[in-house]
């Protein structure tokens, strides 16, 4: 296959060397354009050498073959890594200032987009209205990633791994697996709220990452997905909003979560729980803010929520497949805990994961292990939240397939 690879001029640059080494250890003929600016970045003999291929910067560089526009007509797809904002706001108004911009105005193959920004940049609304008009042209965007950026600054901006980018840009041409097309699925995901006053609640740090992330895989496999989301960070829903498969249902307490999921569980063939669901709940919720000159407040007397995920588990339809997510600390035996939780809550497959200070929550990666009814590890996972999304769903369709 023909590849072009767009390089342009940010510090994730030195990832598309490992995106450019995957693509042609696969086979396929790739082709670096590199804007002026990245190769302040990585040289030109780098992408020569890794990419096995010529590399020019200038529309006025091989003028006899018309260079500028023979590579956007020769090829099969056109991945853009990193995407600066700059980048972005140029695809958009269709600028053909430099070869990279000719190729992709005189392309009609697949374009995929990899953002790579510092979170403000990602957030202008300049940038998401750049993005938002070049996915109604088609464009598919892989992130941004939620994590480190340079400067030691941290949050959605960060562009996504290689392989990532690789699976989804080669997925456009050769389809995956469609293994949940006709499926219903329900997935929840972020922490819930449970308010104390108009000011103040109860939470827990979820960024709502990985269940955003199981639902965008199973649209990505052919399911129609209704994703009940509880607080969540900025930008991660990114993963799934430009998707047409994918239903998002806002919600902020425990009780408007289970009703939500509830709701969804009646259609679905697949339900799964990743939101981090308050155990407790203020027993008596302020109308108005709690002073201190009010008094002091030594105590709060708590009362337990409802168990939605072992109500959902006990009222699930003949052939429907009830999944839950645990996170737990790394004291004392994660596993036995995981096996106990899932007899417990009598789901057909638990999903535990490791989190800690700097672990599993508001983090871009994830480690996890999915214990099946026997109690067996019946898959494991740690990587992205994209890869641990995928081996998931592998783990369900196992489940559902061997009933």
């Amino acid at each position: 296959m023909f590849i072009v690879v767009g390089v342009t001029g940010g510090i994730a640059a030195y990832k598309s060397v490992h995106l450019v080494r995957l693509l042609v250890q696969q086979g396929h003929d790739v082709h670096v354009i590199p804007t002026p600016d990245s190769l302040r970045f990585i040289g030109l003999t780098t992408w020569e050498a890794i990419s096995r291929n010529p590399v020019t910067t200038s529309v006025h560089d091989d003028v006899a073959r018309v260079r500028h526009v023979a590579l956007g007509q020769s090829a099969d797809l056109v991945i853009v890594a990193p995407a600066t904002a700059n980048t972005i706001a140029g695809m958009t108004a269709g600028l053909a200032s430099d070869l990279l911009g000719t190729t992709l105005l005189a392309t009609t193959a697949p374009v995929v987009v990899a953002p790579a920004m510092h979170t403000e940049m990602w957030r202008h609304p300049a940038t998401t209205a750049n993005v938002a008009t070049l996915r109604e042209r088609g464009v598919v965007f892989v992130g941004p990633a939620d994590g480190p950026l340079t400067g030691g600054d941290s949050g959605p901006g960060r562009m996504s791994e290689p392989e990532e980018i690789v699976t989804a840009a080669l997925d456009l041409l050769s389809p995956a697996s469609h293994d949940l097309a006709g499926l219903h699925v329900a997935v929840s995901t972020g922490g819930t709220r449970e308010p104390l006053d108009p000011v103040r609640f109860l939470g827990n740090r979820s960024s709502g990452r990985q269940g955003a992330e199981i639902a965008a895989e199973a649209a990505r496999r052919g399911a129609t997905v209704t994703l009940v989301a509880a607080s969540v960070d900025a930008g991660v829903l990114d993963a799934v909003s430009a998707s047409a498969a994918v239903t998002t249902r806002h919600v902020e307490t425990a009780a408007e979560l289970g009703v939500a999921m509830t709701d969804a569980a009646a259609s679905a063939d697949v339900v799964v729980m990743v939101a981090a669901v308050a155990d407790y709940r203020a027993a008596d919720v302020s109308d108005s803010k709690l002073r201190k000159e009010d008094g002091p407040l030594t105590s709060i007397e708590l009362v337990p929520n409802d168990d939605i995920l072992a109500g959902l588990a006990a009222g699930r339809r003949d052939g429907q497949t009830v999944v839950g997510f645990a996170a737990e600390t790394a004291d004392g035996d994660l596993l036995e805990r995981a096996r106990r939780k899932r007899e417990r809550k009598g789901v057909d497959l638990l999903v535990v994961n490791e989190v800690g200070w700097d672990s599993g929550f508001g983090s871009g990666e994830n480690t996890v292990a999915v214990v099946g009814d026997d109690g067996a590890v019946v898959a494991e996972a740690s990587g992205s939240k994209t890869a641990v999304a995928a081996v998931v769903w592998d783990a369900i369709t196992a489940a559902r397939a061997g009933r």
